[in-house]
């Protein structure tokens, strides 16, 4: 038996903001961004766990579930929603079965979309819809540590002089995955991997132990890491940091040769909602009239230029396993090489957005079944491991001091703050420094109703923070609802703070702007103070 020469950390970041919108007519298509992560992600997710647990087949899986996404897979009428929507394209994939009689093959793909989707609605429904018992069994098993994130996923290194917004983010970050998740969370994955000098006492007041930053957030600490990101390293308090290793990323990102472009894979910008007919598909796109992503997709990605051919699922999947072998053949080396240096064991962490996994790449989810498959049956070399258990199984851990830092373009929060989002900062930081006074103004308040008022300004607040409202802003997609939150959360945030400021106070409107955004339902007043 060889020895073991690394251990791979395989980090999936699940996040999505906030996007509940009960009781308006038209309906937003943005709450489609969870029901095509529950059905191309969560749930093929869930799907390989189970697979691996059935045939006995060890895995360690590393997720955080920002305290959004937790809050609106637990919620009712999203769940509600999810429903309708499977149901719909349930009702689309049996006319597909219909349509395409004519040929063959695309039949035979219209068959496997109404079986997967049959089968997304009835594993759905074996927890009533509540996916996160479907996950907590997998965190009890010890096969995955689920961690969370600041509360709207907030970037925490912009807000260093204001640290109300950085104890309520991090405060209702672990509030929420207490109440959803059952148990304290280990660590946490600070929004877009942004890490500020400082921010290590806040998670350590918090009780955090571990987060994650990019490569150049490790190599450029003082002193210099001896082992670079292949051991983490410890910032203070016992709390740990590990850094993300460009290699594995670049195999599965990369844009020229990673796996997820190959020529087998399916062409995730051809979809039938934007392909056929538009009086056919209308009944079933539920989007005001827009052409959307139905989820059925009939090519595979074929080449560079236009021209796709269908999708052939065995080749997919062949070139799934093939890839899988190549991923954990060049962990091996890597290890035994970094080995060879280091004389300990090395640590490969590999972070990624879980949607990548499905969502973007289709055939994701069966890599990281043939991966763990390949790992157990077919070398000791590499074996999979958390993170807080890997501190325990090397020798040593250097303590540095890191430098601010972030994931993304550069590397240092451009993409968040720039030409294109500058200036929804001006209202965080005037809303934020506002409730910092109204919460030590209203410290010892009694009045259940003006402390309605006052939680719910902090729920609008923690909204506002979202990264997400800059990241939109950046890439230049639904830019109008990025823009529309921002506004809507400073007017209503004002519009309660009005109330409030007058003692006069319209329980109706309160609890029409709480029913709408009932997020957090066990935030505190103390948390901005």
């Amino acid at each position: 038996m060889n020895q073991t020469k690394g251990y791979l950390v395989l980090m999936l970041h699940a996040h999505l903001p906030f996007v509940r919108h009960p009781g308006y007519t038209k309906p937003f298509i943005e709450e489609n961004w969870l029901n095509e992560a529950i059905l191309e992600t969560y749930i093929p997710l869930i799907r390989v766990f189970k697979n691996l647990k059935a045939e006995g087949v060890p895995f360690k899986i590393t997720m955080s579930f920002t305290p959004t996404l937790s809050s609106m897979l637990v919620d009712e009428y999203l769940q509600g929603r999810f429903r309708e929507y499977i149901l719909n394209l349930i009702a689309l994939a049996k006319e597909e079965t219909k349509r395409t009689t004519y040929d063959p093959h695309l039949n035979y793909l219209s068959h496997k979309y109404l079986s997967h989707f049959e089968s997304t609605r009835d594993l759905f429904e074996e927890t009533g819809g509540d996916l996160t018992k479907q996950l907590i069994p997998f965190m009890d098993s010890g096969n995955l540590e689920i961690i969370t994130s600041p509360a709207t996923h907030g970037f925490l290194p912009f807000y260093e002089s204001e640290n109300s917004i950085i104890r309520s983010q991090l405060r209702n970050g672990r509030r929420t995955f207490r109440r959803i998740w059952g148990r304290d969370p280990k660590g946490i994955w600070l929004s877009e991997s942004g890490f500020h000098p400082g921010v290590e006492d806040a998670l350590d007041a918090e009780g955090f132990r571990y987060f994650f930053v990019d490569t150049h957030g490790v190599t450029h600490s003082t002193p210099r890491p001896m082992y670079g990101v292949y051991a983490p390293v410890e910032v203070g308090h016992g709390i740990f940091a590990f850094g993300r290793d460009p290699e594995s990323s670049r195999q599965v990102w990369s844009a020229t040769d990673g796996y997820p472009g190959d020529f087998r894979y399916r062409e995730y910008y051809r979809d039938i909602g934007h392909d056929l007919e538009y009086d056919y598909v209308h009944p079933f796109l539920k989007s005001n009239g827009i052409r959307i992503n139905t989820g059925i997709k009939y090519y595979r990605i074929t080449g560079k230029a236009s021209y796709k051919e269908y999708y052939q699922p065995d080749w997919a999947m062949e070139a799934c396993g093939h890839h899988a072998e190549d991923f954990l053949r060049n962990r091996m080396r890597q290890a035994e090489w970094l080995y060879s240096q280091n004389k300990q064991p090395a640590v490969i962490v590999s972070p990624y957005d879980a949607e990548l996994y499905g969502h973007w790449w289709y055939e994701g989810p069966q890599f990281i079944e043939f991966l763990f498959k390949k790992m157990h049956f077919d070398q000791s070399v590499v074996k999979p491991a958390f993170p807080l258990e890997v501190t325990r199984l090397i020798p040593r851990i250097q303590s540095v001091k890191m430098k601010m830092s972030s994931w993304g373009e550069d590397g240092y929060g451009d993409v968040w703050l720039n030409g294109t989002n500058e200036w929804i900062y001006e209202h965080i930081f005037a809303l934020s420094i506002e409730m910092h006074h109204k919460a030590h103004q209203f410290r010892e308040e009694k009045d259940p109703l003006k402390l309605r008022v006052l939680k719910q300004m902090g729920r609008e607040l923690l909204l506002l923070q979202s990264s997400d409202w800059a990241f939109i802003m950046k890439t230049g997609t639904m830019v109008d609802y990025a823009v529309r939150r921002t506004n809507v959360h400073t007017n209503v945030f004002m519009f309660l703070k009005e109330m409030l400021d007058n003692g006069t106070i319209d329980e109706e409107k309160l609890t029409s702007i709480e029913s709408e955004n009932n997020i957090f339902p066990d935030i505190q007043v103390s948390d901005f103070l």
